[in-house]
């Protein structure tokens, strides 16, 4: 199974709040979601097509007549290629050509168009906000299913005080994705999940480690925040910034690693070992650094303790998925570990030979009692919300 970016679609109307279009479009490229742009005409007025070209990547559309297609139905294409449609800043007019269902421009015939959910960011004067005609026509769209994402109150470009004014780019971004990953299954869970490598000192300046970025983990973390879970990331020594809203916790060895967990693990639902930890540490750390000399060099090495099986061998373990990076043989490797640790779910992966660690095509199949689900994605964070929905089916 591919799995594809998310697909955004941004309807820019006439406001003066269309300036903080390109920071929304940045937002949405951050986390991992292709954007495609549409102005009204007047929306030229506050931002310019080539700013929001610029940051998308993709051209900024205004004009239905405007056609690469062959058969001049851009807008019907558009229309289904977009997973969500938002329209940020939604002016009063907009709004009111909206309700009314009118298709006088492509961002209009656009919202006809589509079958993906629609939302709108209202961005107003305060007493165009608070006109009945306006509420009516709010009333109107969101019987019909359109969601409403703010007014925020605030001081107003005009001097006004009072609603109208359009939500934070971050605010915008968080409901849509809220929307996204409509995983019921996370919901109110509280999920604990490990990213990274260990380090293993052997002096004060030296450690053994491996290539793991933590990528997989902060995905999957990110992912199921935005679910509505309550997370725990427990990471080893990564370059990433922590996430916001997310319990985090920094770790360094494979032991800090198995403390944190088990200071946490109570009170889970779910626990997901994505981390790569050590699985053998030096028996005895120099307490300076080793110097250089003619002969070999020894190291006593001794295991470490396993998270997984720890957990699973506590008397009511919470749901457990365990990660496998494996260089052959990957399947019938991840399923006998499965097997021997326990665990329901175990996701294995192919590592080494330019694969699993780092950037690229991600590759990864389910291992449970069902059958094996491979997954295959142009990068981890697009592959995190549909790995979500196979564990949570779990």
């Amino acid at each position: 199974m591919s799995v594809r970016p998310h697909r955004v679609l941004l309807g820019v109307s006439a406001g003066i709040s269309a300036y903080k279009t390109p920071i929304l479009v940045r937002l949405l490229r951050a986390r991992n979601v292709d954007v495609r742009v549409v102005m009204t005409e007047s929306a030229k007025q506050f931002v310019t097509p080539l700013s929001l070209q610029a940051v998308s990547s993709q051209p900024v559309l205004s004009d239905v007549w405007t056609a690469d297609d062959p058969n001049g139905m851009d807008h019907i294409a558009l229309a289904k290629w977009a997973d969500q449609v938002i329209i940020a800043p939604a002016t009063a007019n907009c709004i009111a050509r909206m309700a009314q269902g009118l298709a006088d421009d492509l961002l209009t015939t656009l919202c006809l168009a589509t079958p993906a959910p629609v939302y709108i960011a209202p961005a107003m004067n305060q007493q165009m906000w608070a006109h009945q005609a306006t509420q009516d026509n709010l009333a109107l769209l969101q019987k019909r299913g359109v969601k409403v994402i703010g007014p925020d109150a605030g001081e107003q470009a005009c001097g006004d005080v009072g609603l109208g004014r359009m939500s934070e780019p971050e605010a915008i971004v968080e409901a849509l994705l809220a929307d996204r990953y409509s995983l019921d299954g996370l919901q109110g869970k509280r999920v604990l999940i490990t990213a990274g490598p260990t380090q293993e000192a052997l002096d004060p300046i030296r450690f053994l480690t491996n290539l793991s970025t933590g990528a997989m983990g902060y995905a999957l973390a990110a992912c199921a925040r935005d679910a509505g879970a309550e997370v725990t990331l427990i990471s080893g020594p990564v370059a990433r910034d922590p996430l916001p809203g997310v319990t985090f916790i920094s770790v360094t060895s494979a032991e800090s690693m198995h403390q944190a967990v088990f200071d946490h693990i109570e009170s889970q639902d779910i626990v997901v070992a994505t981390a790569a930890v050590a699985d053998y540490t030096v028996a005895n750390v120099a307490s300076q650094k080793i110097k250089k000399s003619d002969g070999p060099l020894s190291l006593e090495l001794e295991r470490t303790r396993d998270i997984l099986a720890d957990i699973m061998a506590l008397p009511n373990p919470p749901f457990c998925v365990g990660f496998s990076a494996e260089t052959d043989n990957v399947l019938e490797n991840s399923e006998a570990k499965r097997k021997r640790k326990g665990v329901p779910v175990l996701v294995a992966n192919q590592v080494g030979k330019n694969k699993g660690f780092g950037g690229g095509e991600v590759s990864v199949t389910v291992l449970s009692n069902q059958e094996p689900k491979t997954l295959t994605a142009s990068s981890k964070e697009t592959l995190a919300p549909v790995l979500w929905e196979v564990l949570t089916s779990l």
